[in-house]
């Protein structure tokens, strides 16, 4: 129960939001989950498809006759959420090509793997997209219409039998949501089983679909059944019910059926949508048929797949690594911004510090020479830090689609965002070195420069790492830059670098 209704003075502990919901998704239909606000639609997608990790779930689910094994369930399925969630800088194909790599049988071949997302990439017609950039959603690279057809493209690479679409029309326009709705439909005919939850969509898009499942408010089904032509199944059905409106002549039937479905219409006219279908023979053929799929067929086999992932750890690693390159690599902004900065704070350095390096005669001169050293991690260290955390927080999305997906385990991608930043890293070192070692006057030896080298390299990585960490631990980039900083304000503080009030008196006494 939500804690804003307990305020409210309910009671109860559990807030019920689907109820005795039983239906039957085909292969070659497909079917249209619709419903006012609030019935329960995208709650019944995520239950189906083990998107939900909160609540209690009751009943089953059968695949082909035999239980679900929600463990290897993202073998068979796909699931293309309502937000087009991509990496940015990877292109179509880059991207088909990841989600493949990861998702497809370990004893698919790399030919094999690039015959089958050509042959994808021409369902959803994005072949003449095929290397342009994905860019940032209403910003830059692909539409919102080429988004949708590309989420469909990543969940159609892995080959699934099953595919659940939340909303895909959502915040098109008509001809864009025609596209994508062709894109469906072509998807459908290849066989597979489709459920597309749906809000309001045009009388065009609403003939696309096959049959309908419609909820109410509460989670209760109040129709499932075939939409037939020009969805005269369904008007047929709700006309028949004593005080439902008529359809006019010309509207739209998924306007007519929502409007007619609402809780005023219900309590207007004095019915219950949802005990009439319970009493109607449509409940009882669907019952019916129920019963008939969800026992397996003669000669059959339940599917069997190993635990675990696709692929073993290392191929992993190695995908999530290919994936990091290519995405730094066309980051262009990132990678300018990173190496100009450190070559302006190289130079500002070793003008402001010019050869004290070279003239070592007092304590005050170590103590310089030290804060050099100090400073230079500080600055470039933090800069490198606040450069990275936007990286890293529109990652972090792609990151939870594709975990949800199965593709990969956390470990190895956080192994491949780590090491991806060590060739950088040491660019940006070679450039500092190369220029303030010399200028500061430090002694020209191999092994004192590795060693200014290796420290600084270290340091680099213990920001990133930082940064990276509290991406991690906020919701948002805000927090997560506002919690960096705080930490640094500390480890600036409590370094020992700074100098008390008491201690510097002191040494102003003792100054001759």
């Amino acid at each position: 129960m939500p804690k804003e209704m307990m305020k409210y003075g309910v009671t109860e502990k559990k807030l019920q939001l689907l109820q005795d919901v039983s239906g039957v998704f085909r292969p070659g239909v497909l079917t249209a989950l619709m419903g006012i606000t609030g019935a329960g639609k995208t709650t019944l997608l995520d239950v189906l498809a083990g998107r939900k990790t909160g609540g209690y779930i009751e009943g089953t689910i059968r695949i082909a006759g035999y239980p679900k094994k929600q463990d290897t369930f993202s073998r068979i399925s796909g699931y293309c959420e309502q937000s087009d969630i991509h990496s940015p800088n990877l292109t179509v194909h880059e991207s088909l090509q990841f989600s493949a790599w990861l998702r497809l049988p370990s004893n698919v071949n790399s030919r094999q793997r690039d015959m089958f997302i050509d042959e994808v990439m021409d369902l959803v017609e994005l072949t003449g997209l095929k290397n342009a950039m994905v860019g940032i959603a209403g910003a830059t690279g692909l539409s919102a219409e080429q988004r949708k057809r590309l989420t469909i493209a990543v969940e159609l690479v892995a080959s699934p039998s099953i595919i659940f679409m939340d909303e895909p029309t959502t915040g098109l326009d008509a001809r864009a949501a025609a596209i994508v709705m062709r894109t469906v439909r072509k998807t459908v005919d290849t066989g597979r089983t489709v459920v597309c939850t749906i809000h309001q969509p045009s009388i065009g898009i609403f003939e696309s679909f096959d049959e309908l499942l419609l909820m109410k408010r509460g989670g209760q089904i109040i129709y499932s059944g075939s939409l037939g032509p020009l969805s005269s199944n369904m008007i047929k059905y709700f006309e028949a019910i004593p005080g439902v409106p008529r359809i006019k002549e010309g509207q739209n039937p998924a306007a007519w059926v929502l409007d007619i479905s609402s809780h005023i219409t219900e309590y207007v006219i004095g019915v219950d949508y949802a005990e009439i279908y319970r009493s109607s023979s449509l409940y009882r053929e669907n019952m019916l048929l129920i019963e008939e799929l969800g026992q397996p067929a003669p000669n059959t086999v339940d599917l069997h797949f190993p635990p675990g992932y696709w692929q073993n750890f290392r191929a992993q690693c190695m995908a999530c690594l290919w994936k990091q390159r290519c995405a730094y690599w066309k980051n262009s902004e990132h990678n300018v911004v990173r190496f100009l900065n450190t070559f302006a704070v190289s130079i500002m350095f070793g003008i402001v510090f010019w050869k004290i390096g070279s003239t070592i005669k007092r304590e005050q001169d170590v103590f310089n020479i030290l804060g050099v050293v100090y400073g230079s991690a500080l600055f470039l260290g933090f800069m490198n830090c606040s450069i990275l955390q936007p990286v890293v927080a529109m990652e972090r999305v792609v990151l939870y689609r594709e975990k949800a997906a199965g593709m990969y385990c956390t470990l190895a991608y956080a192994i491949a965002q780590m090491a991806i930043e060590l060739p950088y890293m040491l660019v940006q070192v070679l450039i500092f070195a190369s220029i303030v070692y010399p200028m500061i006057g430090f002694e020209m030896t191999a092994v004192k420069f590795f060693w200014f080298v290796l420290y600084m390299v270290l340091s680099f990585m213990y920001y990133t790492l930082y940064g990276m960490m509290t991406v991690a631990l906020t919701p948002n980039l805000e927090i997560a830059a506002g919690l960096s900083f705080l930490i640094f304000i500390f480890w600036n503080v409590f370094s020992g670098f700074i100098i008390g009030r008491e201690v510097l008196v002191s040494l102003c006494q003792l100054t001759p």
